[in-house]
């Protein structure tokens, strides 16, 4: 009962917080809604994009990995920084430069209408069909698994997460529907602190209970009993081989951090260049200490719970409840319970914008003012949710959430960043070449990943069984060996893809050259110290992964 009236008090405390900051702020316009004035300083936006990245998704799945394959897996975290640092250098000050208030306006300039439009369109088709309901379900085990709602409620497991999906997903459009960017900012802010502090008190007291009561011992026996586990370079059955680090994983963290509307939105909406590349500092500086939230604690239940979890995902709800104190788990479940409301909120409040202003306005109604784009934007968000509120349920059966997510992730991200590098580098590929770009890619990574790799994957598992081969290691090199990683497939297809439109380039290349135009709505004075810091980000980096080689 402790842990609950807590866990009510804190987000009743950080929804009035948010409420009140964000009251003056006119929302009545597609400025104020979408990018909340224009206003945002280093601070919330470092703290709202750690929050947004922050989510279940990333705490449960991500130690679920971690639970069942060890250190590797933290290239999803500390790769993330250096991407980060290049986003701050060479993307945020040109899409400041023109003004954006959602990437495919971008391309709309570079390239035409349709392609801004096919863009927004696999965004929101890649939202409502994969990120929404992972968001919902994942956010629906931790909260369910921290407080056992299945004996609460009196309920059946499958029961248990759809409640919670309906009620996660209802109390989050409130937020990102009705409150506006500036309001799930100023909440991702408060709800950033509290989920460093509680996440950093997991495996603390984790490793207290391993050490028997010292933190120092259970450091030294969590590392020498499972020496495995602290590898930082992950071998070909690894969902991460370390081969990758240099294919397709820079390219996904290149379009997550600098061409995700859900992401990049954050710095779009600074009130300068400079506040958002110190933002973006900030928030690469911090993902470094990432991995002792997202990964530490999944290693730490693998040495208490054994290796007998049939789920991994379950590994960090379990943890939770197991090391922290009843008044804790209530705290923390706040915390989890708004980092989930906040990638919630941030995919929603990206997906509203990108139809208000990319498609409404552009194709539905060209002559609607700002009013009327934020009401019909609002509408468009209240049924996005909803259709991931009955999708989120089917997530059960896909398997590890994160390698999930991470794949199907691959359809739209690589052909999207494949025409906005491609954009921003050349000055006379057109606008066929963006949209054979973005038709190919998807299509040769669905053809690749959902029909060869599983046709091909099961013949080599046929051929190791006719053989009498039954040991499961074993099974797992031959699997992983009879098709390209996803994120090698990845890396095939972007150089693949720009190749294509730089032949098209060649061959029917633009009449004029684009050159990108100042429209003076921000100041773009960069941060005096953004290349110094982001060249001390990427030797960390590298010196965390050559200490646990």
């Amino acid at each position: 009962m402790i842990g609950i009236l807590s866990f009510v008090g804190f987000t009743a405390l950080v929804a009035i917080i948010a409420y009140f900051a964000t009251r003056r702020t006119d929302e009545s316009t597609s400025d104020g809604y979408f990018l909340g004035g224009r206003s945002l300083t280093a601070g919330v936006i470092a703290g709202s994009l750690l929050l947004t990245n922050l989510s279940t998704e990333q705490i449960v799945g991500l130690n679920g990995s971690s639970y069942a394959n060890g250190l590797s897996v933290m290239a999803w975290e500390t790769l993330a920084a250096i991407a980060i640092v290049v986003t701050a250098i060479f993307l945020l000050p040109r899409y400041l430069k023109g003004g954006l208030t959602t990437v495919p306006q971008f391309l709309a300039e570079r390239y035409d209408v349709t392609t801004k439009t096919l863009t927004s369109g696999l965004f929101l088709t890649g939202y409502v069909v994969v990120l929404l309901p992972i968001i919902l379900y994942s956010g629906s085990v931790a909260i369910s698994g921290m407080f056992d709602v299945p004996a609460l409620l009196g309920v059946s497991d499958e029961a248990a997460i759809k409640i919670c999906v309906w009620g996660i997903g209802i109390i989050g459009s409130i937020y990102a529907v009705f409150g506006g960017l500036k309001a799930v900012a100023v909440s991702d802010s408060i709800n950033a602190i509290g989920l460093l502090i509680g996440g950093i008190m997991v495996p603390i007291f984790g490793l207290v209970i391993i050490g028997d009561g010292s933190f120092l011992d259970g450091i030294t026996t969590l590392t020498e009993s499972n020496p495995e586990k602290f590898q930082s370079m992950g071998d070909e059955t690894s969902p991460v081989p370390f081969h990758t680090l240099f294919t397709g994983m820079m390219l996904v963290q290149l379009f997550y951090w600098g061409t995700n509307q859900q992401i990049i939105q954050r710095a779009l909406a600074a009130k300068n260049l400079k506040e958002g590349q110190k933002g973006l500092m900030l928030a690469s500086f911090i993902k470094i200490l990432g991995p002792l939230i997202v990964v530490l604690p999944g290693i730490i239940a693998f040495h208490i719970f054994g290796a007998d979890l049939e789920n991994g995902d379950e590994a960090y709800p379990l943890l939770v409840n197991r090391v922290l104190p009843g008044y804790l788990i209530g705290f923390f479940a706040a915390v989890i319970f708004g980092a989930i409301l906040s990638s919630f909120n941030s995919v929603l409040n990206s997906s509203v914008t990108l139809f208000g202003i990319d498609i409404y306005k552009q194709h539905i109604n060209k002559d609607a003012n700002e009013k009327t784009i934020v009401r019909y934007g609002k509408i468009f968000g209240i049924v996005l949710a909803v259709a991931a509120m009955f999708i989120a349920p089917l997530i059960a059966n896909a398997g590890s959430l994160f390698d999930y997510l991470q794949e199907v992730n691959g359809i739209y991200s690589i052909p999207i960043l494949t025409i906005i590098v491609v954009g921003y580098l050349t000055k006379y590929v057109p606008a066929i070449a963006a949209k054979i770009g973005l038709i190919s890619g998807s299509l040769l990574y669905i053809l690749s990943q959902f029909v060869l790799k599983p046709y091909l994957a099961e013949n080599a598992l046929e051929d190791a069984a006719a053989k009498g081969i039954i040991d499961a290691a074993e099974l797992a090199a031959i699997e992983a060996s009879a098709y390209p990683h996803f994120l090698d497939v990845m890396a095939i297809l972007f150089a693949l893809n720009v190749i294509i439109m730089l032949v098209i380039g060649k061959i029917k290349p633009r009449k004029t050259a684009y050159l990108q135009e100042h429209t003076k709505q921000v100041d773009i004075t960069p941060w005096r110290f953004v290349k110094p810091v982001g060249f001390g980000i990427i030797i960390i980096v590298v010196g965390v992964y050559a200490y646990f080689a």
